[in-house]
């Protein structure tokens, strides 16, 4: 039996559906255990924007656990430090932005993999169930490739670089999904605060036809999610109008 938890989003891809979830962009355990009880696939934290520190990150990820799905998260940048923090807390997705060359691909591949196929540090902790593999201080091969096998790993476009070097970008293998930051690209090939001007929407379009017509999947291919605090004003909206 494996020590690595199953990743319910790549577990959907086996199966042929979208997997289904909601990303949260403020810490709260009790959102968490409350929506646990509907069975979302995975929860998305927003490490970029959002106010976690890893304490509070690990306190979610634990929640996220308990409730049956997997923890993924936006982080802060590539660097591997940034990424082997939320990956020691026990995230099995991370999505990094601003991914706009081919190097940035390579850090992001590097830093979310063990060896053969990345870099990633092993430490003591929750992540790497503090050591607790079938024989801690032996050969840790299959863990190893376990872990691999259900990290989930993401690219977030939002810059003009990610549109001038897009076959470098994907040229890089490991990368699972890619996805566009609408409102960070608009501004990154000159259009701030315009995400749905027509030229904006247009190179959006055509980057993402792009990126399929090579194999390569977006996150909506694969995933389907609500913004929890988009659910709750609408939530709010409709008791304020009945």
């Amino acid at each position: 039996m494996s020590e690595v938890r199953e990743n319910r989003v790549l577990k959907a891809v086996r199966e042929g559906r979208k997997a289904k979830g909601y990303n949260l962009t403020y810490p709260s355990v009790h959102t968490i255990e409350i929506l646990g009880r509907l069975d979302f696939d995975f929860v998305w934290l927003d490490g970029e924007h959002g106010p976690f520190g890893y304490t509070e990150l690990e306190e979610q990820v634990r929640a996220i656990e308990a409730a049956g799905a997997t923890a993924l998260a936006r982080v802060e940048n590539v660097q591997q430090s940034t990424v082997l923090q939320y990956l020691d807390r026990g995230i099995q997705g991370i999505v990094v932005p601003h991914v706009s060359s081919g190097e940035d691909a390579e850090a992001l591949v590097d830093a979310c993999y063990f060896g053969p196929r990345g870099n990633r540090s092993f430490g003591g902790n929750r992540g790497t169930n503090y050591t607790f593999t079938p024989d801690p201080w032996g050969d840790k091969t299959v863990y190893y490739k376990d872990s691999n096998d259900n990290m989930l790993v993401g690219a977030l476009l939002e810059d003009q670089g990610a549109v001038d070097n897009i076959d470098d970008i994907l040229a890089v293998d490991g990368i699972d999904h890619f996805g566009i930051g609408p409102n960070d690209f608009a501004q990154g090939i000159g259009y701030p605060g315009q995400p749905e001007h027509p030229d904006v929407v247009k190179v959006m379009n055509e980057l993402s036809d792009h990126i399929r017509s090579k194999g390569k999947k977006m996150s909506g291919d694969i995933m389907e999610s609500v913004w929890i605090h988009d659910l709750l004003l609408s939530s709010g909206e409709d008791f304020l109008n009945d």
